[in-house]
């Protein structure tokens, strides 16, 4: 990620303000499923534009083997979002040891690729409880500090299944649907008090997620391409470079948006 020159506006230009608006140092982000796909992503860019990151997931294994790849700025804890009751304890945890939590990214997810008459209602309460009690969970863990300090960024990871109707995924899609009330909802209540709270929707990622939904359906795969009018898949970066933007001070006025990085494929036909 390139770095910042000095500003060359005029000295009332509020970007005279800021040394780089796009920068995020001194920020903590804490960014769950961050050991592997979009949440590894999205901490390689926040780390190149000055923050540090603590990775939270499941598989302590692949935690530290992304830590040793980001390198001194990053940390990691294991932790099940689908725990509830654990989530103040983590928060507190990476507050002791790392320093409080500037950024939260909702990230960790599961997908389910099945006909909506064969999804049974476990497997549909396994997903809504992943994203969508497991995002509410945290996100109520760290808001009292955010309010507190008067700043604070929350950021929920959508997805194109969030805008319009995509067969097969009709647990997932509720899950990420729900994200988009939350953070409208959750942005009415935090923004006045200086905490933001904003989504990103991912179109179709190289990711190893993405390759799952895909696998076997080369029809999928040709439709999606068809209809995306960059006419590529994207690549994690992308994400997460548009994440940093979204937790930075260029973005200290948007809050209650969903930003589609999708190559286009949300307005494509």
């Amino acid at each position: 990620m390139p770095s910042c020159e000095e500003p060359k506006c005029a000295t009332d230009c509020e970007l005279a303000r800021w040394p780089c608006p796009f920068r995020l140092d001194a920020h903590l982000a804490l960014i769950t499923g961050g050991g592997s796909g979009l949440g590894l992503a999205m901490a390689r860019c926040m780390i190149a534009a000055g923050a540090r990151v603590v990775l939270a997931g499941r598989r302590e294994a692949r935690l530290k083997e992304a830590v040793a790849s980001l390198g001194n700025q990053a940390g990691y804890l294991a932790h099940d979002v689908t725990d509830l009751a654990v989530a103040p304890a983590l928060v507190e945890r990476v507050a002791r040891e790392f320093g409080p939590i500037g950024i939260l990214v909702n990230n960790a997810g599961v997908h389910l690729k099945k006909a909506a008459v064969d999804t049974t209602e476990e497997e549909f309460l396994q997903v809504l409880t992943t994203h969508v009690l497991g995002a509410h969970a945290l996100s109520r863990a760290v808001a009292p500090a955010m309010i507190a300090r008067g700043a604070g960024s929350i950021l929920f990871i959508a997805s194109m299944a969030s805008l319009f109707g995509i067969p097969k995924v009709v647990a997932y899609s509720a899950a990420k649907s729900a994200f988009v009330g939350m953070v409208r909802a959750l942005a009415t209540e935090l923004s006045p008090h200086g905490v933001r709270v904003n989504a990103l929707a991912p179109g179709w990622i190289e990711t190893d997620m993405s390759r799952q939904a895909m696998a076997g359906d080369p029809e999928r795969e040709r439709k999606i391409l068809s209809r995306t009018p960059m006419g590529r898949f994207g690549e994690p970066d992308d994400v997460g470079m548009a994440a940093v933007y979204l937790s930075s001070p260029a973005a200290r006025f948007i809050t209650g948006v969903v930003l589609p990085v999708d190559g286009g494929a949300s307005i494509g036909f």
